[in-house]
């Protein structure tokens, strides 16, 4: 009697719906609430990573860099999935609210959203089916990787006279754009004291993206970043602009495979060449 009793509590128990936990670590985005009754079964922060299949406004594909996280949330057991379009919707509508924009709906299962807001671009990819007992997010604020060592003028001049060049990763630009940014300053005080030391050295500065996008385009873009280079250059550190000449390569010279996404970020680069 008592074996039955005991059989008889544990179905029911076990029908009984009690909320699941989400997973040990995880905690939703401060810009979204999640969908009522779901939980957190998946999680993943990375202080910098590049995420791609992005899309913008066009449709094309794109990658994006930062602070990036990734959320599955799965419907708690026993309560009733969101539709995908509902799913989708809400988000759409909290990006509005906070004063960001839907960038792309791609199909019945995704919508792409950008927000810019305190100097900050934050890019959210989300993918909800039709019957959505899960769904997933994506979420990176854009930036560049912190260069943590810099190279300093004398290195310069070794891998120069080495080998007729050295490859800078310290000199930064906004995502798509040529505009030099500030963290940059460091490294081009290192190339203003190497020109210094050395005023019989003249370099072309050389451009270089990866192969995502269109060709053309990217040839563009190398060109104009190694101009802002020498532009602010001679104009912020006294360098005479005789002694520098800008070209762009686009993805023409890789040193790594564009492949994978490591490759691309050694590929994405200027490139000081002795004359």
């Amino acid at each position: 009697m008592k074996i039955f009793t005991l059989i008889v509590l544990l179905i029911i128990l076990n029908s009984l719906s009690f909320p699941q936990e989400d997973i040990k670590g995880s905690k939703d985005h401060p810009l979204f609430n999640r969908m009522p009754d779901y939980r957190i079964a998946q999680y993943k922060e990375n202080e910098f990573d590049v995420i791609k299949d992005f899309k913008d406004e066009n449709g094309k594909k794109m990658s994006v860099e930062g602070h990036s996280y990734y959320y599955n949330y799965l419907v708690q057991k026993g309560s009733e999935a969101a539709s995908g379009p509902q799913v989708l919707r809400n988000y759409a509508n909290a990006i509005k609210n906070a004063g960001g924009e839907v960038v792309l709906e791609d199909g019945c299962c995704y919508v792409y959203l950008k927000l810019k807001k305190d100097n900050q671009t934050t890019w959210v990819r989300v993918k909800a089916y039709k019957d959505a007992g899960s769904y997933q997010v994506w979420i990176v604020e854009e930036a560049e990787m912190e260069q943590d060592i810099v190279v300093d003028a004398k290195s310069m001049m070794n891998d120069i006279n080495a080998q007729g060049r050295i490859a800078l990763y310290g000199i930064y630009f906004d995502f798509d754009k040529s505009n030099v940014k500030p963290e940059s300053g460091p490294t081009l005080k290192e190339i203003s004291k190497l020109l210094s030391e050395n005023p019989k050295l003249k370099l072309y500065v050389v451009g270089h993206t990866d192969n995502v996008g269109d060709y053309s385009y990217n040839m563009k873009l190398s060109q104009s970043r190694a101009e802002a280079v020498v532009k602010t250059l001679v104009s912020e550190y006294s360098v005479d602009k005789n002694r520098l000449t800008p070209a762009g390569v686009g993805p023409l010279c890789p040193v790594a495979s564009n492949d994978r996404e490591e490759g691309k970020a050694k590929n994405r680069r200027v490139e000081l060449i002795k004359k």
